[in-house]
């Protein structure tokens, strides 16, 4: 049964809150379309140290079915047979695309057939270092298995994606060659693989819009992060015709990781202004769920999932989010949007508007002098790096005799 490649399941959805379009905003989108392939359960747990069990695999897989994202890849079916029995569950229990990875290798090929996958995704190496020290192959061997390969899953009447592996670091002519083969041999989709991550977006884009000019087939690209570039190259790819970028949660998988889910998620709904179909509100929830089924913490400074991404120390910015959270924060990105909170943080940096805020939310209400002297005292206990929560800072105020409303109740009624 040959499959729509272009069906999105659509869901409810939290409308953006966009205030203003001003700087680099103020321009029309590059972008009119977006897909999120997401490969978590299959790049993502090649993680080193990183192992997902049965339960937390379908866990994750269930929790992107349910955002709407568009395809999961689900694992690598010949890999062993649980994996393969993952795979399987995971293609029956959801209603998104799911796909099998496969070398183009016929008990490859064969087993992501066989689990049920609504797409087949087989790869071969195709710049000269891996083919001849990785896959110790020719040229014409590596076109020749490739076109095969494609073959046999379209014949089977499932979706076929081939990736020339390394394909950042592929001679040109060879790269068109391969992409060429496969096209002539009904391939559906191609993805480009930034596989050792030394792409830069501008070159990356370039690359894309080459692909673009020798196959009718929809262009994937699958950037990985060594310099720290993989988002940005994702969007780039967009940017030069791809229909459709490959993504993990966190941005974790192989050496330094992939494109990250969130980051390009949030960069096509926020800044190109695209409605991607992803309930985006479940990102902070689907980024804590990966975080403890890969044991990879997320760092604090991470964007859109970090626990400092909504957070504010420094006086002057935590006094101008009080007035309009639009004053140091992109405004079209709020936390509400990706179902997290914002937090005014007490330490070194603190401002009184900060601490009067904080004093105010836990029942205090300071003279402007209380909430100068509760401050001072503030720095000075965050310049020791102690921190600092809420059982602290009403022992600081009850120090300085800050009166409590419920204290003033009491009073009134006495």
């Amino acid at each position: 049964m040959t499959r729509c490649l272009t069906t999105t399941r659509r869901i409810r959805r939290v409308l953006r809150r966009v205030e203003f379009f001003q700087g680099t905003l103020a321009q029309q989108s590059e972008i009119e379309d977006v897909r999120i392939f997401d490969t978590t359960l299959r790049d993502g747990e090649q993680s080193p140290r990183t192992s997902f069990s049965y339960e937390e695999k379908r866990d994750i897989a269930d929790t992107l079915d349910d955002m709407g994202t568009h395809v999961i890849e689900a694992g690598f079916p010949v890999n062993s047979d649980a994996e393969f029995e993952a795979v399987s569950d995971i293609a029956a229990s959801t209603d998104t695309t799911t796909c099998g990875l496969a070398r183009v290798v016929d008990k490859d090929i064969e087993a992501a057939l066989d689990s049920g996958v609504d797409m087949v995704h087989t790869f071969v190496s195709t710049s000269d270092v891996q083919l001849a020290d990785s896959m110790h192959a020719s040229r014409e061997e590596a076109v020749e298995r490739a076109v095969r390969s494609v073959e046999r899953v379209r014949d089977a009447g499932v979706e076929v994606m081939f990736s020339p592996m390394d394909a950042t670091r592929t001679d040109e002519a060879f790269l068109i060659e391969v992409v060429e083969a496969v096209s002539d041999a009904g391939v559906d989709w191609i993805n480009l693989p930034d596989t050792c991550g030394v792409a830069t977006p501008t070159r990356f884009a370039r690359m894309v819009e080459t692909v673009c000019e020798h196959t009718d087939a929809r262009i994937d690209v699958h950037a990985h992060d060594d310099f720290g570039l993989a988002s940005a190259n994702a969007m780039a790819g967009f940017e030069a015709g791809a229909a459709q970028a490959q993504v993990s949660v966190n941005g974790i998988g192989e050496r330094a990781g992939n494109a990250a889910y969130e980051e390009v998620v949030m960069s096509a709904e926020s800044l190109y202004g695209v409605d991607t179909g992803i309930d985006t509100t479940r990102i902070t929830e689907l980024a804590r769920i990966v975080e403890q089924a890969s044991d990879i913490p997320v760092p604090a400074n991470k964007p859109v999932v970090g626990r400092n991404a909504f957070s504010h120390e420094s006086g002057i910015h935590a006094a101008g989010v009080i007035e309009n959270a639009d004053t140091f924060e992109p405004g079209v990105m709020t936390p509400e949007m990706v179902g997290a909170t914002r937090e005014f943080v007490l330490g070194k940096h603190t401002g009184t508007h900060s601490v009067r805020k904080r004093l105010a939310d836990i029942g205090f209400d300071p003279s402007d002098a209380e909430v100068r002297e509760v401050t001072r005292r503030v720095k000075d206990h965050g310049a020791e790096k102690e921190r600092i929560d809420d059982s602290t800072l009403e022992v600081f105020a009850r120090d300085v005799g800050v009166p409590h409303e419920n204290e003033r109740e009491e009073e009134v009624r006495a």
